[in-house]
Protein backbone atom coordinates (compact mmCIF):
# COMPACT_ATOMS: atom_id res chain seq x y z
CA UNK A 1 0.00 0.00 0.00
CA UNK A 2 2.40 2.36 0.64
CA UNK A 3 5.00 1.41 -2.44
CA UNK A 4 2.27 2.32 -4.55
CA UNK A 5 1.33 5.49 -2.66
CA UNK A 6 4.98 6.92 -3.07
CA UNK A 7 4.85 5.38 -6.34
CA UNK A 8 2.19 7.78 -7.73
CA UNK A 9 3.84 10.98 -6.17
CA UNK A 10 6.81 9.72 -7.69
CA UNK A 11 5.14 9.95 -11.33
CA UNK A 12 3.26 12.74 -10.26
CA UNK A 13 6.69 14.58 -9.31
CA UNK A 14 8.25 13.68 -12.68
CA UNK A 15 5.86 15.24 -14.67
CA UNK A 16 5.66 18.60 -12.46
CA UNK A 17 9.70 18.06 -12.53
CA UNK A 18 9.26 18.20 -16.37
CA UNK A 19 7.34 20.87 -17.30
CA UNK A 20 8.99 22.89 -14.29
CA UNK A 21 12.12 22.37 -16.69
CA UNK A 22 10.82 23.29 -19.91
CA UNK A 23 9.11 26.78 -18.39
CA UNK A 24 12.38 27.79 -17.96
CA UNK A 25 13.97 30.38 -20.17
CA UNK A 26 17.10 29.21 -22.56
CA UNK A 27 18.45 30.43 -25.24
CA UNK A 28 15.96 29.50 -27.35
CA UNK A 29 12.87 30.37 -26.21
CA UNK A 30 11.12 26.74 -25.85
CA UNK A 31 8.03 26.35 -23.83
CA UNK A 32 8.83 29.48 -21.94
CA UNK A 33 6.55 31.67 -24.66
CA UNK A 34 3.06 29.46 -23.54
CA UNK A 35 3.63 30.68 -19.86
CA UNK A 36 2.59 34.39 -21.09
CA UNK A 37 4.56 37.49 -21.34
CA UNK A 38 3.04 39.13 -17.71
CA UNK A 39 5.95 38.62 -15.64
CA UNK A 40 5.04 40.47 -12.40
CA UNK A 41 2.84 37.49 -10.96
CA UNK A 42 6.42 36.17 -10.01
CA UNK A 43 7.95 39.67 -9.15
CA UNK A 44 10.12 42.40 -10.63
CA UNK A 45 12.84 39.88 -12.02
CA UNK A 46 10.13 36.97 -13.76
CA UNK A 47 9.31 33.64 -13.22
CA UNK A 48 13.40 32.49 -13.17
CA UNK A 49 13.72 32.75 -9.97
CA UNK A 50 10.79 30.87 -8.57
CA UNK A 51 11.32 28.13 -11.42
CA UNK A 52 14.69 27.69 -10.61
CA UNK A 53 13.70 27.47 -6.48
CA UNK A 54 10.85 24.87 -7.99
CA UNK A 55 13.20 22.74 -9.69
CA UNK A 56 15.24 22.67 -7.28
CA UNK A 57 12.54 21.77 -4.45
CA UNK A 58 10.79 18.92 -6.77
CA UNK A 59 13.83 17.87 -7.77
CA UNK A 60 15.06 17.25 -4.31
CA UNK A 61 11.53 15.96 -3.66
CA UNK A 62 12.17 13.31 -6.75
CA UNK A 63 15.58 12.75 -4.95
CA UNK A 64 14.14 11.36 -1.72
CA UNK A 65 11.23 9.79 -2.93
CA UNK A 66 13.29 7.67 -5.35
CA UNK A 67 15.41 6.68 -2.32
CA UNK A 68 12.44 5.93 -0.08
CA UNK A 69 11.18 3.54 -2.71
CA UNK A 70 14.67 1.92 -3.73
CA UNK A 71 14.97 1.04 0.46
CA UNK A 72 11.27 -0.10 0.44
CA UNK A 73 11.33 -2.59 -2.62
CA UNK A 74 15.00 -3.80 -0.93
CA UNK A 75 13.94 -4.94 1.83
CA UNK A 76 10.59 -6.57 -0.11
CA UNK A 77 12.81 -8.37 -2.10
CA UNK A 78 14.87 -9.60 0.76
CA UNK A 79 11.91 -11.36 2.51
CA UNK A 80 10.81 -14.53 0.67
CA UNK A 81 7.63 -16.78 0.74
CA UNK A 82 9.72 -19.88 2.37
CA UNK A 83 10.55 -17.35 5.39
CA UNK A 84 6.76 -17.36 6.46
CA UNK A 85 5.99 -20.72 5.59
CA UNK A 86 4.54 -23.03 8.67
CA UNK A 87 5.62 -26.99 8.98
CA UNK A 88 3.17 -28.41 10.54
CA UNK A 89 1.35 -31.54 8.86
CA UNK A 90 -0.43 -34.46 10.69
CA UNK A 91 0.09 -36.86 7.56
CA UNK A 92 1.75 -40.19 8.83
CA UNK A 93 4.11 -41.48 6.41
CA UNK A 94 3.12 -44.61 4.31
CA UNK A 95 4.33 -48.28 5.23
CA UNK A 96 6.86 -49.54 3.19
CA UNK A 97 5.96 -51.64 -0.49
CA UNK A 98 6.59 -54.98 -0.36
CA UNK A 99 10.60 -55.57 -2.28
CA UNK A 100 9.55 -57.71 -5.60
CA UNK A 101 12.65 -59.67 -7.03
CA UNK A 102 12.99 -59.63 -11.07
CA UNK A 103 12.96 -63.57 -11.12
CA UNK A 104 9.92 -63.63 -9.30
CA UNK A 105 8.45 -61.06 -11.76
CA UNK A 106 9.77 -63.40 -14.77
CA UNK A 107 8.37 -66.43 -13.38
CA UNK A 108 4.80 -64.92 -12.69
CA UNK A 109 4.08 -64.18 -16.23
CA UNK A 110 5.82 -67.45 -17.62
CA UNK A 111 3.20 -69.50 -14.99
CA UNK A 112 0.01 -67.28 -16.51
CA UNK A 113 1.24 -68.25 -19.96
Amino acid sequence: MTTSLLLIVQIVLVIILVIAVLLQKSSSIGLGAYSGSNDSVFGAKGPNGFLTKATFTIGFLFLVNTITLGYMYTQVAQSSVVDAMVEDTNVVAPKAAPVVTPAATTEETNSSK
